[in-house]
């Protein structure tokens, strides 16, 4: 059972609007960087020009600072729609195997193989054959392979288990 619900619609249509608000954002940023990183000096004296350079420097500071977030919450967004596509595919794989279990279950309780599907593989060391294919589509599983085993200080192997049949 599964603990974690998405909706990747939802999660999709979040990604788009955090991009919007980035977008304006950037937009923000772009309109004030011409009159805050060239402050003009209202006077022509030196404490008047320290100020203005001093409010130039934290315009260039805010600037760089923007940069970084704008190239993190791209980031961010990116992370969000390739999320949304994730648990798209894996709803949508969930549901092609709960049909495939659908299909697959009277035959299966009936004579007790699959209609399609792949045979399950025998155990390692086990020697044990591997499950049936399917009877229209499928591969047979393979065979475990041989252990070993000790009889008066030998140890010799045991054979694989044979494959599965196929559909």
């Amino acid at each position: 059972m599964s603990f974690v619900i998405a909706a990747p619609d939802v999660v999709a249509a979040a990604a788009g609007d955090l991009s919007r608000v980035g977008s304006a954002l950037a937009q923000a940023n772009a309109a004030a960087a011409g009159p805050t990183l060239s402050v003009l000096a209202p006077a022509v004296d030196e404490v008047s020009t320290a100020l203005a350079a001093l409010f130039g420097d934290h315009a260039a500071t805010y600037q760089a600072f923007s940069a970084e977030a704008a190239a993190f919450h791209d980031q961010f967004v990116r992370t969000l729609q390739a999320s949304a596509s994730a648990y798209a595919i894996t709803d949508v794989t969930s549901a092609g195997q709960q049909l495939l279990n659908a299909i697959n279950a009277p035959t299966l309780a009936l004579l007790g193989r699959p209609l399609i599907g792949n045979g399950a593989d025998g155990a390692p060391g086990t020697g044990q054959n591997g499950g049936d294919g399917g009877l229209l589509i499928g591969n047979g599983g393979n065979g475990g392979s041989g252990g070993t085993v000790s009889v008066n200080s030998r140890t010799r192997g045991l054979p694989g288990g044979n494959g599965g049949p196929p559909g």
